[in-house]
């Protein structure tokens, strides 16, 4: 993980033989699983620490190309807008520079400490 900045980072993730469909391509449900996690993983390395807690309220993702396993998954994670109880937020995940998915979501943050 590394951020790109307030409002960007990047999460990369290794692809194996058990992410695969039977088409022997990466499976749909992992692909969304990994978009799930590099939000939560990109909110926290762009300073958001607390956010690791929040909710995801809402998760899009649009399938763009067949995912190959072997090569890292690359997920470009930015911010879009920030409020007091949201973040809403959009990805693409590439392969070897091409594209494999997008998606956007709505996270709730994760309430105060008390």
């Amino acid at each position: 993980m590394r951020a790109d900045g307030p409002t960007r980072a990047r999460v990369a993730l290794e692809t194996r033989s058990s992410h695969r469909n039977r088409l022997d391509t990466l499976h749909g449900g992992f692909l969304a699983a990994f978009a799930d996690h590099a939000y939560f993983g990109a909110l926290w390395i762009m300073g958001h620490e607390a956010q690791i807690n929040g909710v995801t309220i809402d998760l899009s993702m649009q399938y763009l190309g067949a995912g190959k396993v072997g090569p890292d998954l690359i997920a470009e994670v930015e911010i879009l807008r920030e409020t007091g109880r949201l973040f809403f937020l959009r990805m693409l995940m590439t392969q070897n520079g091409e594209a494999v998915a997008a998606s956007t979501a709505t996270i709730r943050k994760a309430p105060k400490p008390q």
